[in-house]
């Protein structure tokens, strides 16, 4: 069997940003798909802070259609919820709670939907593959976990909108003195960040959006992009020290107020590392998404990229375009997109393989 994971298509995203609404974008996809046996949708398949969801639903209809035939009626998809589209498990996690505690989630749970759920209007586009959800991650193999990721915002140091809510729910919520210890923990803190930026979304007026969207990216762009060395650039800069300390006093640490690309990166790696451990994940290897910057690439730490329990951890990278991560050389950024994830049934079993699909010198995905 061949699987291909995929994640952060983002479909609704504002200003075109969903590379796969381009059909030009979406033929080496597809091309991909004709030679795999199941896909793996990794989590933020739709963009649900942008807009109603019936935008993101529309904007995904004619992609998520060829990618089901592209499959065929042989194929299976493996549908997975994040944080920007977690509005899809969600009736179904309101539906395990009503008739008293809810079987544990561990570290994969099969997702079922009712006529009217959000994941039953998913799985009929994708007609005619054969289509189940998994959530909070799917072991595609007894030695590959895939997860979105999203649960590693609880541990990260960077001060996105999402790790300053978590920090807030921390001190609301009862979790274990230590943190997190399951999924069901990780979601009493996310859970209510989430639905709260999903309602916010589903009221604002056509094409504006929630408004809070954009917050984590603005604030990297003025303290990393080119207008740093503005008047008020310098001032922002200044400033931001003195905001993560008060922040970190006020109990909704550990925060550090460096922001770069590398500051970033070990932290996503950092979080992804503790959810693991908490979740008890010891697979060799461990593919996430949702920090949407792909990895490992020739050149980086082979160490930064394992947890400490030895699992080889692979980020699928993302299929939406930000122009404010590229940096100067596009062509060789790790948020570029068009990235992908093959697992292949191989004996003895090879490593998963990231590969971009979009480089024009791209080696065949077989």
């Amino acid at each position: 069997m061949r699987t291909l994971v995929v994640s952060d298509l983002h479909f609704g995203s504002h200003g075109a940003s969903d590379v796969l609404r381009d059909p030009s974008r979406r033929a080496p996809l597809l091309e991909a798909l004709a030679g795999c046996d199941r896909l793996v949708l990794l989590g933020d398949l739709l963009e649900l802070r942008h807009g109603p969801l019936h935008e993101a639903l529309a904007a995904a209809r004619e992609p998520l259609g060829e990618m089901g035939a592209a499959l065929g009626p042989a194929g299976e998809v493996v549908v997975l919820a994040g944080n920007h589209d977690h509005y899809l498990v969600h009736p179904w996690l309101q539906r395990r709670a009503l008739s008293g505690p809810a079987p544990v989630l561990g570290s994969e749970t099969a997702v079922d939907w009712v006529d009217g759920d959000p994941l039953a209007e998913v799985a009929a586009m994708l007609a005619p593959a054969r289509v189940r959800g998994a959530y909070p991650g799917v072991w595609l193999r007894p030695d590959v976990w895939a997860t979105h990721g999203h649960y590693l915002d609880v541990h990260m140091t960077v001060p996105s909108i999402e790790r300053l809510g978590a920090g807030v729910m921390r001190r609301i919520v009862t979790t274990p003195g230590s943190g997190p210890a399951a999924a069901e923990d990780y979601e009493a803190i996310l859970s209510p960040i989430y639905a709260w930026l999903h309602a916010v979304a589903q009221g604002a007026a056509p094409g504006r959006g929630s408004g809070l969207q954009g917050g984590s990216v603005r604030g990297w762009q003025a303290l990393n992009g080119p207008r740093r060395h503005s008047l008020r650039g310098r001032a922002t800069a200044a400033a931001y020290p003195l905001v993560i300390a008060a922040l970190n006093r006020a109990g909704l640490g550990p925060l550090r107020a460096e922001i770069s690309g590398p500051a970033l990166r070990r932290s996503g790696l950092h979080g992804i590392d503790q959810v693991c451990a908490r979740l008890g994940v010891t697979a060799p290897y461990v593919i996430f998404g949702h920090t949407h910057r792909a990895g490992p690439l020739p050149g980086n730490d082979a160490a930064e990229w394992s947890t400490a329990a030895g699992s080889r951890l692979i980020n699928s990278g993302c299929w939406v375009h930000e122009e404010a991560f590229m940096g100067p050389d596009a062509s060789q950024s790790p948020y570029r997109t068009g990235f992908c994830v093959i697992v292949e049934d191989t004996d003895p079993p090879n490593p998963p393989r990231l590969v971009n699909l979009l480089d024009p010198d791209r080696p065949d995905p077989g």
